[in-house]
């Protein structure tokens, strides 16, 4: 077999594998959605990330880092941060987000989430991914950015890797709960899209993936 065979062959079976990893991430937020227990979805959904990230060839982990000292921690589930959100939408608009490689992304806005939660009103940005595989980011930081999370923030949907919580009475639900890292913060080899300006809360959000213990 040639060098050029070897590699297209090595390229097929990594597209198997994130193929499989989407599917996987899919089948996950379906089951989430599926359960009438937030809390208890949410453990659910912890243990079968943990899994995934400790097991799958496709986890963002480096091989050797794919260890229970280097598994994904979180907060403890807190109720008062799983909202329903009302979408704002607006005419799309050609925008880039920062990226973690250097760059830009290109998304489009195309619309606004607004939201009460932890005793203020809040709103995000809804992006259309327009340089990947297309679907809805909602990315953000908060003031715990950079000391307790992750310093270039966290996601709450990302509908192109299956990421998505649903609606209810045609509201979207946001649970920070389920908020998590990008997988540029476990190796840089992976560009992900950042949160832009307008994403950064100035409260602390105290849910979701962390980065002490």
């Amino acid at each position: 077999m040639s060098d050029h065979a070897i590699a297209d062959a090595t390229d097929v079976q990594r597209a198997l594998e994130l193929t499989d990893w989407r599917r996987r991430i899919a089948e996950l937020y379906a089951s989430v959605r599926a359960n009438p227990d937030p809390a208890d979805a949410w453990h659910a959904w912890r243990a079968e990330r943990e899994r995934l990230y400790l097991g799958h060839p496709q986890s963002p982990l480096p091989r050797e880092q794919r260890t229970a000292d280097h598994a994904p921690r979180y907060f403890e589930y807190d109720p008062a941060w799983r909202v329903l959100a009302d979408v704002m939408p607006h005419d799309a608009t050609a925008v880039s987000l920062p990226a973690s490689a250097g760059g830009d992304f290109g998304v489009r806005a195309i619309g606004t989430v607004r939201f009460a939660a932890g005793g203020v009103a809040l709103q995000l940005a809804l992006h259309w991914l327009t340089d990947y595989a297309g679907g809805v980011l909602v990315s953000y930081r908060d003031s715990t950015s950079g000391t307790e999370t992750y310093g270039a923030g966290r996601y709450l949907l990302d509908t192109a890797k299956g990421a998505d919580l649903g609606a209810d009475g045609g509201r979207l639900v946001l649970d920070f709960n389920f908020a998590y890292q990008p997988s540029c913060s476990y190796d840089p080899q992976w560009a992900c899209p950042l949160p832009p300006r307008e994403n950064w809360l100035a409260i602390p959000i105290r849910a979701g993936e962390k980065t002490t213990s």
